[in-house]
């Protein structure tokens, strides 16, 4: 039951990490898994050699929890992989419904990380807004359209997987930043093996370093490590605000116009602007969805140990 559990939070982090600006290690964090993930991806180093000469595979599977990352990584897989194109279509022709559910989720999820710490003071304050700062700023950078050659793609997830485990900020977003992700996304859906492993190979080397740096801020740091990360979340929020005017364009590597800057509007402002309807109680509906399923899966890791 455990193992099935495990891989339904692995669905869930694989369907938060599809879309530009909500992260899979959100969902690590709230369902209570992520120090555990840290813990077993520290785990696989050099001394991990030794282990299984003195002690066989078995420990060494036990070490890294090997039964854990297999399926949290099924699920993953399983969420990119199915839902690679349906999160394509929904975000071309239902954009703010999707953006209202993962508003929703990403604003809850604030006031979760915020329920993990004790007391309040000047620093933490200023290292939540200088998340929330960092955060904003990286968002309203103009994507760049670097060529998706085996080593930019290389670079791209290593770089990709560190913001996939932090929570608050997006892979797929930082992908999208260097031109990357329909590249990724259009080798997920067609299952292009050449592209999907080297971005495979950058993916773990770039965990591997990047977990001891999380793991030992949040075992030393707790606390600030956390209103940083939260100040992380809040600051994108702009990004996935739902109601949107795209002001400029550019053409992808496949000759299709996407948006290059957009301003936020509101829902009576953008109705006037296009015309069309703000389907602001849908939209409402879609977040409180989005809330009830943060609540949910919180309520799912209460009582699991993180580690």
């Amino acid at each position: 039951m455990n193992n099935l559990l495990t891989y339904f939070k692995g669905l869930a982090m694989g369907a938060a990490d599809v879309v530009p600006g909500v992260s899979g290690g959100t969902i690590a964090f709230i369902t209570g898994i992520l120090d555990k993930l840290l813990d077993s991806v520290r785990a696989i180093n050099p001394s991990l050699i030794k282990v299984i000469r003195e002690e066989g595979g078995k420990a060494a599977w036990a070490r890294i929890n090997g039964t854990f990352l297999v399926c949290l990584l099924g699920g993953i897989l399983t969420s990119i992989f199915s839902l690679a194109k349906l999160i394509s279509y929904l975000l071309a022709h239902h954009p703010i419904p999707v953006w209202s559910f993962f508003f929703g989720l990403i604003l809850v999820s604030v006031w979760h990380m915020l329920r993990q710490v004790k007391g309040f003071d000047a620093g933490r304050i200023a290292l939540f807004i200088l998340g929330a700062v960092v955060a904003w700023g990286i968002t309203v950078l103009t994507p760049t359209e670097i060529p998706a050659t085996y080593l930019n793609v290389f670079l791209g997830g290593a770089i990709a997987i560190c913001a996939m485990i932090l929570p608050g900020i997006s892979g797929s977003f930082i992908l999208l930043l260097l031109g990357l992700y329909p590249a990724v996304l259009a080798a997920a859906k067609g299952l292009q093996l050449d592209v999907l492993a080297c971005f495979a190979a950058g993916a773990v080397c770039g965990i591997l370093s990047f977990s001891h740096l999380l793991s030992m801020l949040l075992r030393k740091f707790h606390d600030a490590t956390i209103f940083f990360l939260t100040g992380l979340m809040l600051g994108t929020l702009g990004k996935i605000w739902p109601w949107k005017e795209t002001l400029s364009w550019r053409t992808n590597s496949h000759g299709e116009q996407v948006p290059l800057a957009q301003q936020n509007l509101t829902p009576w402002g953008f109705e006037q602007l296009t015309g069309e309807s703000s389907q602001l109680g849908f939209a409402i509906v879609c977040a409180l969805v989005g809330i009830a399923l943060v609540l949910i899966i919180e309520k799912l890791g209460e009582g699991k140990p993180s580690r």
